[in-house]
């Protein structure tokens, strides 16, 4: 490998951290983007025909909020909104576009600085891209999951604040002040939105929107139900929280029984991949024939095809459906 190019991948990517770093938006200037992103989702959701760019102008852009607008012309840009509004992420759709693509040609110019083949490098180059998202996606399951634990405590706490005697309103200023996040900022929003103007109906719609919970979805329609047809709330919601722990509680025992089959899956796709990388940083040129004779190469991606195929299949065999 040439030391020039061993000298520009080191320069670059510290190059690259250095300016997203120094370009970074200020913590209030982040908090003020993602008020304002949730703001811009309540208002499309209804459908008020406010303009966007005036909501931009209060907080400020920069060149990632510049990049965002041109992006919204494509549908990838709605996924991606929502992906970082479900993840309470503060950066924007243009951040991440950046990020995924100075990972994307990091991961790009390593491989082909090692292995020299383009087919590898484009795998790596698509690879790096990808890795943003899955961060993203990784945050908002984990938030999901908090979410979830979270939610039955909540339930039990509004139904003894209405046995109390208190308002649905206030049971969930209650539940915003006493219960951990996320579950604590969700329900806060909602009751801001109420003291806004926005229905509740609406207000309860919107946080399902954000929250992509089965069991949220049981307790927003148990409350809307009640709300149209009558009848005692708090045995409802005791249902709804009995309901909601025993899905918990199974879908731990399936994760608990099923664990075994992942770590197993993971083991063998990652396995192959990580002896390659040791056995070349022992024995330096062990494998150039298996990069650059086409019969090798016939091979990696033979192997990278059954690696994939194995994956996806423990993969669908241990996802098992509550």
């Amino acid at each position: 490998m040439s030391p020039l190019i061993v000298t520009f991948i080191v320069a670059l990517v510290p190059s690259f951290c250095i300016l997203l770093y120094c370009t970074r938006p200020a913590t209030a200037s982040k908090s003020a983007q993602q008020r304002l992103r949730s703001i811009q989702h309540s208002i499309q959701l209804q459908d008020v025909g406010w303009k966007e760019d005036e909501l931009e102008d209060v907080g400020g852009r920069d060149y990632t909020a510049r990049l965002a607008d041109f992006l919204e012309r494509f549908e990838f840009s709605k996924s991606l909104e929502m992906l970082l509004l479900r993840a309470d992420s503060s950066m924007n759709v243009g951040g991440v576009v950046l990020l995924s693509a100075g990972v994307a040609l990091g991961c790009g110019l390593l491989c082909f600085a090692f292995t020299r083949v383009l087919v590898i490098t484009g795998v790596a180059t698509l690879a790096g891209a990808m890795i943003p998202c899955v961060w993203l996606r990784m945050k908002r399951d984990r938030r999901l999951q908090k979410f979830i634990a979270s939610l039955p405590d909540a339930i039990d706490l509004m139904a003894r604040s209405l046995r109390a005697g208190h308002s649905m309103n206030s049971s969930i200023e209650l539940i915003a002040e006493q219960s951990p996040k996320p579950l604590a900022s969700e329900f806060e929003q909602v009751y801001k939105q109420q003291r806004l103007g926005l229905q509740f109906r609406d207000a309860l719609l919107q946080m399902g929107v954000r929250i992509p919970s089965r069991d949220l979805q049981f307790l927003i329609t148990a409350i809307l139900v009640q709300k149209e047809t009558g009848g005692d709330l708090t045995e409802i919601l005791d249902r709804t929280a009995q309901v909601i722990r025993e899905r918990v509680r199974i879908h731990g025992e399936v994760r608990t029984r099923t664990a075994q089959g992942r770590l197993t899956g993971w083991i063998l796709g990652l396995l192959p991949v990580f002896l390659l990388v040791v056995i070349n940083v022992l024995n330096p040129g062990y494998s150039d024939l298996l990069f650059h004779d086409p019969t090798g190469q016939k091979m990696l991606y033979g192997g990278a095809i059954l690696i994939l195929l194995g994956g996806l299949t423990i993969r669908k065999i241990v996802d098992v459906e509550v």
